[in-house]
């Protein structure tokens, strides 16, 4: 998808949505407190930076970083597991979209020490633009989360993460960039909003 269809689709999003996330953004400040929003430093090439917006949804430390492992799996708030399950938490990323940070689709933005520590490997993973979702978010995101629950501290999910994790995400990565084309995309992104939405029941035949 160009970067004109995705900066127009983006701000036709954030029209429709901006009601949406005003609403959410009282609910996590009435519920949970501040901050609403959880920033972090992310790659958007393995040299440049950018500051990834998301709602809050841990309770919050000093440091925050890292994967999230089932040592912080205690830490999502009750709010936060209905934002994660539902994706609703990563709407305020249409900001980072609208910037030029990420697109739609691509591979997930790495915090800058992946990066440094395989080089080799994101240095072909980010020749293409990160997005908000991709093949690796897709097809990957239940097992890495299924991975991580197991680790029960920060060292071992990181060592999960970096051993398991990080290769097959960039497997996937490289073969979306080896097939990527503008009907791929939209097919991601229809699969990204159909997995989203809640299921709706059939109505029962009269018999």
């Amino acid at each position: 998808m160009s970067r004109s269809a995705e900066f127009l689709l983006a701000g036709l999003m954030a029209i429709i949505l901006v009601p949406v996330m005003a609403i959410l953004s009282v609910v996590v400040l009435l519920v949970d407190g501040r901050p609403v929003f959880f920033t972090q430093s992310r790659m958007k090439s393995p040299t440049e930076s950018f500051t990834l917006v998301k709602f809050r949804t841990l309770t919050v430390v000093e440091d925050e970083d890292g994967v999230l492992g089932g040592d912080k799996l205690a830490r999502i708030t009750p709010l936060g597991r209905i934002l994660r399950k539902s994706r609703m938490d990563e709407l305020p990323q249409l900001w980072n979209i609208l910037r030029g940070d990420i697109g739609f689709v691509g591979p997930r933005p790495p915090l800058r020490r992946y990066v440094e520590r395989f080089p080799e490997i994101y240095g072909e993973v980010l020749k293409g633009r990160p997005g908000v979702t991709g093949l690796a978010t897709l097809l990957y995101h239940g097992k890495e989360e299924v991975l991580m629950a197991q680790c029960r501290t920060g060292e071992e999910a990181e060592a999960v993460y970096e051993r398991v994790c990080v290769p097959a995400k960039a497997r996937l990565d490289l073969l979306y960039a080896k097939h990527k084309s503008p009907c791929l995309d939209l097919r991601m992104i229809v699969a990204t909003l159909w997995r989203r939405l809640p299921p709706v029941p059939r109505p029962r035949r009269k018999l």
